[in-house]
C-alpha cells in the first residue's frame, strides 16, 4: 500500500474496507462509518493529544548533533513529567527514513543532554543502546514550558511538509499525553458524533499515551509496544455495561483502545474503571473479553498493529483484506485509509 503523504485527517476521498463477523468483505467510503454502527452500539475512543514528543539538541559530552523522541512514562499526572523514556538519534532529520537515521553518539549513565532550553541526564540504559531513562531539570512548568516551547510533534519522512501540533490532534482531543497521534480517531469528527447519538448509538473515551510506531531499529521495533499508562473513566464502564446489557457492540477507535480495555479486564470479562498501565501484545493468542469491532487505520503485516488485528480475524481473512487494498490503491500511515474488523 501507498504511505499518505498529505496531513489530512479526513478527506473526501478516504476508504474504509470491512471485514464483518462473518468474514466477509466490503469496501466502503469512510464517510459511511456511523451507518455501520447499530442502536444500542458504544464507540470507544482514546482522547489523549499528542505531546511535541521530537527535542533536537546536543550531547554535551561531545557536542554532537542529536535527536530525543520521547517514548513513554508510567503515569498520566500533569506534575509527574520529569521521567520518560526515550529513543535517542544521531545527526539528521525526519526527511530521512526513521531506519535510516545513524545513531547517537555512545551513551552512558550520567550524560548530560541540552534540548533547547531544557537539560536531561541520561539515568540508565533500556536494554538497548538507543533506548535510555532521562530526567529532566527543573520544575513541572518549566519541563512543560520547554517542551512547548522547543518541541515538535514526531515527524514522518513520508509526509514531506513539517507536522504541526494542529494537524496530529484529533477532534476530541483533551490531555496532553500522547507520544505519537492516536491516529484512528481522524476518522471521526463531531458530525459522526452527532448522528451516531442521534441513531442511540453511544459515545465514550478512555486515555491512552499512545507510544512510538517506530524505532529505527528492527530489534527495538519487535519490543513495541512499550508499556503505556491509561485512564478508564467510570462513565465509560458504564456506557460498556449498558450495551453489552442490551446486546449491543463494543466499538473501539483504534488499537490503544482495545489494549487499555482488554488489558484492564479481568479473566470472567469484566472492566474496572480506574488508571493502569497496559503491558504486553494483543495478538492472535489474545481472547478478546471486551472490544467486538475496531476501526483502525491499514497497517503493515510485521507491526504490532497488525498483530492486533490478528486477535479479530484469521490470518487468511487478514491476507485476502491486504491484497484487495493493494488492488484498490489504499493508503497507509497515520493519514492513510480505514479498516473497520469485526470479530468472529
Amino acid at each position: 500500500m501507498i504511505p499518505a503523504s498529505l496531513p489530512i485527517q479526513r478527506p473526501a476521498h478516504a476508504k474504509l474496507l470491512v471485514i464483518d463477523g462473518a468474514g466477509n468483505i466490503s469496501h466502503h467510503a469512510r464517510s459511511e462509518f456511523a451507518e455501520l454502527v447499530r442502536r444500542g452500539d458504544v464507540v470507544v475512543a482514546n482522547d489523549a493529544a499528542t505531546l511535541p514528543a521530537s527535542l533536537s539538541g546536543r550531547h554535551l559530552a561531545t557536542g554532537q548533533a542529536i535527536e530525543v523522541r520521547l517514548a513513554g512514562r508510567l503515569s498520566l499526572a500533569v506534575d509527574e513529567i520529569s521521567h520518560f523514556s526515550a529513543v535517542v538519534f544521531g545527526e539528521g532529520d525526519f526527511h530521512l527514513r526513521t531506519e535510516d537515521r545513524p545513531p547517537p553518539p555512545t551513551l552512558v549513565p550520567g550524560d548530560r543532554l541540552q534540548l533547547g532550553t531544557l537539560r536531561a541526564k541520561v539515568e540508565r540504559l533500556l536494554t538497548h543502546p538507543r533506548l535510555v531513562s532521562l530526567r529532566f531539570q527543573g520544575s513541572p512548568v518549566e519541563i512543560w514550558e520547554g517542551l512547548t516551547r522547543h518541541g515538535h510533534p514526531i515527524q514522518y519522512s513520508h509526509v514531506p511538509a513539517a507536522l504541526s501540533l494542529w494537524d496530529v490532534w484529533t477532534p476530541i482531543a483533551g490531555p496532553p499525553v500522547a507520544f505519537e497521534p492516536p491516529s484512528a480517531g481522524f476518522a471521526l469528527d463531531w458530525l459522526t458524533i452527532e448522528t451516531m447519538h442521534a441513531r442511540g448509538i453511544a459515545c465514550a473515551t478512555i486515555t491512552l499515551a499512545a507510544g512510538i510506531s517506530s524505532t529505527g531499529d528492527a530489534e527495538l521495533d519487535r519490543r513495541l509496544p512499550f508499556d503505556e499508562p491509561y485512564r478508564i473513566p467510570e462513565s465509560t464502564v458504564r456506557a460498556i455495561e449498558r450495551a453489552r446489557y442490551c446486546g449491543g457492540r463494543i466499538i473501539a477507535i483504534g488499537t490503544t483502545v482495545v489494549r487499555a480495555l482488554e488489558h484492564a479486564s479481568s479473566l470472567d470479562g469484566g472492566l474496572q474503571a480506574g488508571d493502569g498501565v497496559a503491558t504486553g501484545r494483543v495478538g492472535p493468542k489474545t481472547p478478546l473479553r471486551v472490544v467486538d469491532a475496531i476501526l483502525t487505520g491499514t497497517h503493515e503485516p510485521g507491526t504490532s498493529h497488525y498483530e492486533l488485528l490478528r486477535a479479530f480475524a484469521d490470518d487468511g481473512m487478514l491476507a485476502q483484506a491486504n491484497q484487495e487494498m493493494e488492488d484498490r490503491n489504499y493508503t497507509t500511515h497515520e493519514f492513510g485509509d480505514s479498516v473497520f474488523v469485526e470479530r468472529h
